[in-house]
């Protein structure tokens, strides 16, 4: 008697796996400082998982009790095709969320085709609202174009929608309050991000430009009062958020360095290429790819890989802004 599968995801640490993060590019129209080196090599498409393949490995997911799938890149926005994939996703039985990481450019165009498919939550990438400096942050980005998608996905009612900003000191912490403040005015969220160690770059010193969560709580201290709210790890993802008295916006922290929340850790990522990451600051990981192109394929077989995979989950990264990267991928390689 063949023995069957789990219900759920469960790693060796006792911390039930029910999120994934699955990226469907590696590219991307922008070039972001701390994300990617100016001139990149991307995966050849024979590398890259099909959209059909990426539609396997989420089902498999969700089959396992998997009930949260987030989108990411690169910028997910431009991969071909895309919204057909969007639309699979967001009809998988035991779903409860779909959601998108974006840097907002393709937003104006697609937003409402987005929410229709069934995705309920968006995360926007907003780095600066100087336009020269967020050209400078960005390398190709238009504010301009970045703040039409963000109204325009405001204009087609998602569940929820959060801006992501990492800040780098002497670039744009200057920037912190005025960020919160367009948040405040549209009524959405923002989190705050230290910077991931991940890649070799070089167009900063990492630990020159570090800005920790504490620092940035302190700068709005004066102008706030933020009354703490929620964990990291629950549905709203790693960030731990504080809401404003006056207004419903939440200003959020993730802080992989100063306070991290590996305890908690509920989620895995899949790269374009088909390697299962079990953690985000790690190596330990698995090939789907291989699995999803063997002859003699069946869910089944890519359901069980998954399942084993929980058993190299680690049980927390170690980050330190002071070193040199230890994980030479690219945030665009992680996915997001």
């Amino acid at each position: 008697m063949d023995k069957a599968l789990p219900p759920t995801l469960i790693d060796q640490f006792q911390r039930r796996v029910h999120y994934l993060r699955l990226s469907v590019t590696d590219r991307c129209d922008f070039r972001c400082v701390y994300c990617m080196a100016e001139d990149m090599t991307f995966a050849p498409k024979s590398e890259v998982l099909s959209l059909e393949e990426l539609y396997q490995v989420a089902r498999a997911f969700s089959e396992l009790g998997v009930s949260k799938i987030r989108l990411t890149g690169g910028e997910p926005l431009v991969r071909n095709n895309i919204l057909s994939l969007v639309q699979r996703l967001g009809q998988l039985p035991g779903l409860d969320e779909l959601a998108i990481t974006t840097n907002g450019s393709q937003l104006q165009r697609l937003a409402p085709a987005l929410k229709d498919a069934g995705v309920a939550r968006i995360n926007i990438s907003l780095d600066s609202l100087n336009p020269r400096k967020f050209r400078h942050l960005t390398r190709h980005g238009n504010l301009d174009q970045v703040i039409a998608g963000i109204d325009a996905a405001i204009a087609a009612g998602f569940e929820g929608i959060k801006l992501n900003a990492v800040v780098l000191k002497g670039r744009n912490e200057d920037e912190v309050l005025d960020l919160v403040r367009f948040a405040r005015d549209r009524q959405i969220d923002i989190a705050f991000i230290e910077e991931m160690p991940l890649g070799l770059i070089d167009d900063h010193d990492r630990q020159l430009t570090f800005c920790s969560s504490d620092e940035l709580r302190a700068m709005l201290a004066p102008h706030y009062h933020l009354s703490a709210q929620g964990n990291p790890g629950d549905s709203s993802g790693p960030a731990r958020y504080y809401r404003l008295d006056d207004s419903p916006t939440r200003v959020g922290f993730i802080s992989p360095h100063s306070n991290n929340f590996c305890h908690l850790c509920n989620r895995v990522r899949l790269t374009v290429e088909g390697r299962l990451l079990l953690c985000l600051g790690n190596e330990h990981s698995v090939d789907l790819r291989e699995i999803l192109r063997a002859p003699g394929y069946t869910p089944e077989k890519l359901k069980w890989a998954i399942v084993d995979a929980m058993a190299i989950k680690p049980e927390r990264h170690y980050f330190d802004h002071s070193e040199e990267p230890r994980i030479l991928r690219f945030m665009n390689t992680t996915g997001g």
